[in-house]
């Protein structure tokens, strides 16, 4: 089971907002290490929906009408996460988003534990699902002379989707025109072998693109694989990993691969703190510190948000604008006070078409103040 959070999906919440009602956002933990067993699940069930219904009675000043939709609304998460496939086999957390009067009901299933909550706003709660992040989709080749397998998903829940085999004779060492022959037509089986292999994957791409790509092959195979490769699926390649094509198995796999995931992880973010720390230091496209990304992001200037795990202010927001301010900014005693601009300000920079990164790997952003955007302009 993948993660179905994606950048376009976190987008399409952030920017959710109903003419009508408020929207009821709960998730729900299914960490196998807590909640292995269904009298496990039931009583963090009740404790949520429990949540969910104080959440509801604390969210202030509310129509009839808008309590009356919440109350069902609660009753239509409850069904989504007593279903029995909610705790499908890799499934680690949901969240669940419902709102009866904009006619929304949509379920995400994570690939990681989160904590159990519930909120009620105006508007999704994503920013846990951001802290989770969007996950690159990862597609793995492993293929020899007459094998090939293909492996799709989020780095650590990687599953075996597709195997292709053709029989391909092997070279033999009997001399003449004979073995000429016979070694040109081995050497097409092998060249129209790894064609195939190359448009299957191609085929899957086009149906639901990987966004890299990893490939194991004996040594001297490698490259004449993938030259083979649509030239959209070369420019995603991500390096090769050793594994014995036919005979690895599933952990085998996830193990060979994660190492390289993690080391991708590290390394952007590692790029896009040295980019905001460069253009800190050179006045140039970057901006540090709460005050500082929140008038960026109202210029709707920010290419890349960059927060820290963890990381949480309070602040003010204009519900109809979107505009952010910190507590005490120019202008901030007009707007409504909230616990944690962080959330919005996520939301802004997700409905900015902006990329999000939370920097899990690293310890720059505590001197900047947490908080800080490479700018586009």
């Amino acid at each position: 089971m993948a993660n179905t959070i994606t950048r376009g999906r976190l987008r399409r919440l952030a920017e959710f907002r109903p003419e009508h009602g408020r929207v009821l956002s709960v998730f729900f933990n299914l960490d196998p290490s807590e909640f292995a067993t269904p009298a496990a699940r039931a009583t963090e069930l009740t404790s949520v929906m429990h949540a969910a219904e104080r959440a509801i009675a604390d969210a202030g000043e509310l129509a009839h009408a808008e309590r009356a939709a919440l109350a069902e609304d609660v009753e239509r998460v409850r069904g989504v996460l007593q279903d029995s496939g909610v705790a499908a086999e890799g499934t680690h957390g949901v969240a669940v988003f419902a709102c009866g009067p904009a006619g929304l009901l949509e379920t995400v299933r994570l690939a990681q534990a989160l904590e159990s909550r519930a909120v009620v706003d105006s508007r999704p709660y994503v920013e846990p699902l951001v802290q989770v992040g969007a996950p690159e989709r990862w597609g793995v080749l492993l293929a020899n002379r007459r094998e090939g397998r293909i492996f799709q998903g989020d780095g650590d829940v990687l599953e075996e989707t597709d195997r292709i085999h053709d029989d391909v004779h092997r070279k033999h060492d009997q001399g003449g025109w004979s073995q000429a022959n016979y070694q040109r037509s081995v050497e097409k089986e092998k060249l129209d072998h790894l064609e195939r292999v190359a448009e299957v994957l191609f085929a899957i791409h086009k149906e639901r693109p990987f966004d890299r790509l990893l490939v194991a092959a004996p040594e001297e195979l490698a490259p004449e694989l993938e030259g083979r490769l649509h030239a959209y699926l070369r420019e995603r390649l991500a390096g090769r990993v050793a594994l014995d094509v036919e005979n690895s198995g599933l952990d085998e796999v996830r193990a060979a691969t994660a190492q390289v995931i993690e080391e991708r992880a590290r390394r952007r973010e590692r790029e896009s703190l040295d980019r905001l720390v460069q253009g800190v230091g050179s006045g140039g496209r970057a901006a540090a510190g709460l005050a500082d990304v929140l008038a960026a992001l109202n210029e709707a200037r920010v290419e890349t948000l960059l927060v820290a795990q963890g990381y949480s202010a309070a602040g003010r927001v204009d519900r109809e604008s979107g505009m952010l301010a910190p507590t005490d900014g120019p202008g901030s005693a007009a707007l409504e006070a909230v616990p944690d601009v962080v959330g919005p300000a996520i939301d802004r920079a997700l409905a900015q078409a902006a990329d999000v990164l939370v920097i899990r790997r690293h310890d720059d952003l505590g001197p900047l103040g947490g908080i800080g955007a490479v700018l586009r302009f």
